[in-house]
């Protein structure tokens, strides 16, 4: 089976839902406009699920969404100079850097914060571009019995697969998909989010346990950008100069 794009996520404002997408424009930075904003207290920690020296736990952002009024596919910008919209589940509250806006996120988790733009602290966690096979899911599905839906995961694009765990030897590849590369650097390692309510993925979960137990917590791959361009969902993936390896263990 040829390996293709199911599916694209991007998520304008770090730690909030996300939009699905059909198409994207990627630069060296990842998807136009993903993470592009955070919600930054007055010490400019962002608003996570976690504490970091970067980062403050505030489970309150998982309830809000955000998203862009560019065209579906990004090339307008998607977060660089475009309008994103914040909502709840009531409806919409205002727009990235609208003091209102602030005003309400401050209330609802209790903290005198803003929605920012990206400066010098870089948004990521980790690598530009996250990925992650449906036959790993599906493994997680079925052997953890989670509910592996991906928005837990926040993940950019998944890939159809054969083999669970397949894209962990795609490490040290090259993988072309629409008039993207993207080079595979390494597993992601993860953290209490995804047992969370969030994205739409409704209610807990009782996966990160069990990770740890089987998978060293890794789940899913980091790509740096080796190419600009632009993918979309039905896009097949060629695999280039791969890492001879087998299909990571369960275990």
């Amino acid at each position: 089976m040829a390996h293709r794009v199911v599916s694209i996520r991007r998520y304008p404002v770090k730690s909030m839902g996300g939009e699905s997408l059909s198409t994207v424009e990627l630069d060296e930075r990842g998807l136009v406009g993903d993470r592009f904003y955070a919600v930054r207290d007055a010490d400019g920690r962002l608003a996570s699920g976690k504490n970091t020296r970067r980062m403050v736990r505030r489970d309150g952002v998982f309830a809000f969404s955000a998203s862009t009024d560019s065209d579906t596919d990004g090339r307008s910008g998607g977060g660089r100079g475009n309008t994103v919209t914040i909502a709840d589940a009531s409806g919409a509250l205002g727009t990235a850097g609208d003091p209102a806006l602030d005003a309400a996120l401050t209330a609802a988790l209790g903290a005198d914060v803003r929605v920012t733009p990206e400066t010098e602290v870089r948004h990521f966690d980790g690598g530009s571009v996250s990925i992650i096979g449906t036959a790993t899911l599906a493994w997680c599905a079925r052997e953890l019995a989670a509910d592996a839906d991906p928005r837990r995961l926040r993940v950019n694009i998944v890939i159809e697969t054969t083999e669970p765990f397949e894209e962990e030897c795609w490490i040290g590849s090259t993988l072309a998909l629409g008039t993207v590369r993207l080079t595979p650097v390494q597993r992601i390692e993860r953290c209490r989010t995804i047992d969370l309510a969030q994205d739409g993925a409704a209610g807990p979960t009782r996966w990160l346990k069990q990770l740890g137990e089987r998978r060293d917590l890794r789940l899913a791959v980091y790509c740096d950008v080796s190419l600009a361009g632009t993918v979309s969902v039905g896009d097949t993936i060629a695999v280039h100069d791969a890492v001879t390896a087998t299909t990571p263990g369960s275990e």
